[in-house]
Formats: C-alpha cells, structure tokens, sequence
C-alpha cells in the first residue's frame, strides 16, 4: 500500500498536500523546504550570496556580524483573520516562525564592508574576501618545577 511519508520529499506529498517537516513551523500554504536555501557565488572580489526567505518581510530579517560569522535571523508572526459580513469568523490562521543560518567569513569582513539587499523574498549579499590580519603568537612558557 503506497502511503505519503511527511519525513521525505516523496512525489505524493504534493498529491496528497502533506506538509514536510523541516524544524520550523508548519502551515499547509507555505513549503518550508526551501526555506533560507541559499546559493553562494564565488567573485573575483568576494563572495555573492543569495537567501531565499518566502513570506517574510525586510523588517522581519536580522544580519549580524559577530567573531567573523555572519548570522542570517528571520522571523515572522502573521495573522490571517477572514470574516463574513456579520464579523463572525469564516477563517482564522496564525503562523509564528523564526529560522537562522551563520556562515564564516572571516575575522577581517567588517559589518561596513557587507552590502546587503532584500528584494521580491531574496536576501541578496555582497561579501567582500579579505586577509585575516595576522597577529604575533606570543611565546607561552611552561614553568618547570624542581
């Protein structure tokens, strides 16, 4: 007997509007299975990434820079309120969703030198290589007793 699985990406998901499971909230409108699926392209002067991030809004979106980890923070609460004409409720739905990825750029990136753009669900960000300025390793001695 063929039965949908909700722990897989199997073809009879979308047959039967199975949602998957990914760590995140479910709602049966939204298909978190490419949610924060990125894509990173190496530049001859950094890096271009690429987030997508359906059904949130720029002013849901946090970057932090922080030790050389750039952390990507999204996170939503939306409110689907539907009522007929006497104001009694033909519908109500509510999603509450937060979701975040760091990646490591390095200790010499700076939060200036990140350009970053938000435009039709896609995070779009401008990163920059640059060298880890080196730092002298100063000598640690062992004290020997006796």
């Amino acid at each position: 007997m063929l039965m949908p699985s909700i722990f897989s990406n199997d073809f009879m998901d979308d047959f039967f509007g199975v949602p998957r499971v990914t760590g995140i909230g479910q709602h049966l409108d939204h298909d978190f299975s490419r949610m924060m699926s990125t894509d990173v392209k190496e530049t001859e002067k950094g890096y271009s990434v690429d987030m997508n991030l359906p059904g949130f809004a720029k002013e849901d979106i946090k970057a932090e820079l922080k030790d050389g980890y750039l952390t990507i923070k999204a996170e939503t609460n939306q409110d689907n309120d539907e009522k007929d004409a006497d104001g009694k409720y033909i519908r109500r739905e509510r999603y509450t969703g937060s979701c975040s990825r760091s990646f490591y750029v390095g200790d010499g990136v700076t939060q200036e030198d990140i350009h970053a753009t938000f435009k039709d669900g896609v995070l779009a960000l401008e990163i920059p290589k640059k060298e880890a300025i080196p730092q002298e390793e100063e000598a640690k001695y062992i004290a020997i007793e006796g």
